[in-house]
C-alpha cells in the first residue's frame, strides 16, 4: 500500500469516527498483511497536519488520540450550522474544575478551604456526570473524604494532550480558552460570590454563549462558560 493511500484512509477514518483515534486504532483499520508500522502511521499523520497548514481545519492530538477539527479563526461562523445552544456553566463550577485540575488529587473540603465558600453538591455531581472528574481514592484522614481528579475526557474536551499542557497559574488569569480564573478581583467580589454560589445556579444551565473554538475548545467569556471544539463532521452526520 502506498503512503498516499494510507494517508487517505487515515484521514477518512478521522473524519468518520466522530472521536479521537490513537495510533493503534488507526493501524487496526488495515488488513494484517498490509498493516503499517506505528512510525508509518505517525508519518501519515504528520503529512496530514502539513496538508492542513493553510486550511480552515487542523489535525489535533489530544489525550485519547488524534482528531480533525475546525480552527479558531472560522469556528464562530461554522458553529452557526447547529441550532442547539451550548451549555453554560457557572463561575463556581469552572473554578472548582480548575482547582481539581491544578491541585489533584484534591478533596471537596480542600477545595472549600481554597475558595473560602462551600461547594454546592450539584457542582461535583455535574462534573462527575459530565465525565470531567472522577473519584480516584480516599484521603487517609478522619471521614476518608473522596479524592477527586480529572479524566481523559476532560483533556479531550479542552483540547489538551496531557496535564502538562495546562497553562501555568501565572498565565491563567488571561487564559480565556479555559474560561476560568482562580482568584477574585478583591474581597468584596469574594463576599458577593459566597452569597450566591451555594444555590441551584451552580448547576448546568442552557444559555446563549460565545461559539466554540477549535484550540482549547473551552472558549467563552472568562469565568462564565465552556464550549466544546467544533469537530469536522463526515457527510450525513
Amino acid at each position: 500500500m502506498s503512503d498516499a493511500t494510507a494517508k487517505n484512509l487515515i484521514e477518512a477514518a478521522l473524519l468518520a469516527a466522530g472521536r479521537p483515534l490513537d495510533v493503534e486504532q488507526l493501524r487496526e483499520l488495515f488488513d494484517e498483511f498490509e498493516r503499517p508500522a506505528a512510525d508509518a502511521v505517525r508519518a501519515a499523520l504528520e503529512a496530514l497536519a502539513a496538508d492542513y497548514a493553510d486550511r480552515a481545519i487542523e489535525l489535533k492530538e489530544v489525550a485519547s488520540g488524534f482528531r480533525i477539527q475546525v480552527r479558531d479563526s472560522v469556528a464562530a461562523t461554522i458553529s452557526r450550522l447547529w441550532q442547539e445552544r451550548p451549555q453554560k456553566y457557572s463561575r463556581a463550577l469552572l473554578e472548582t474544575l480548575a482547582l481539581i485540575a491544578y491541585r489533584q488529587p484534591v478533596t471537596r473540603g480542600e477545595i472549600e478551604d481554597i475558595r473560602g465558600v462551600q461547594v454546592n453538591p450539584n457542582i461535583i455531581r455535574t462534573l462527575l456526570e459530565r465525565g470531567w472528574v472522577r473519584v480516584i481514592g480516599h484521603r487517609d484522614v478522619p471521614g476518608r473524604p473522596e479524592l477527586l481528579a480529572t479524566t481523559r475526557e476532560f483533556l479531550d474536551y479542552f483540547g489538551l494532550k496531557s496535564l502538562d499542557d495546562l497553562p501555568t497559574l501565572a498565565q491563567l488569569r488571561d487564559f480565556e480558552t479555559l474560561g476560568v480564573q482562580l482568584e477574585f478581583e478583591d474581597a468584596n467580589a469574594t463576599a458577593a460570590a459566597a452569597s450566591g454560589e451555594a444555590d441551584a445556579a451552580d448547576s448546568v444551565e442552557a444559555s446563549e454563549s460565545k461559539p466554540p473554538a477549535a484550540t482549547g475548545n473551552a472558549a467563552g467569556e472568562a469565568g462564565s462558560e465552556a464550549a466544546a471544539p467544533v469537530a469536522a463532521r463526515a457527510p450525513g452526520d
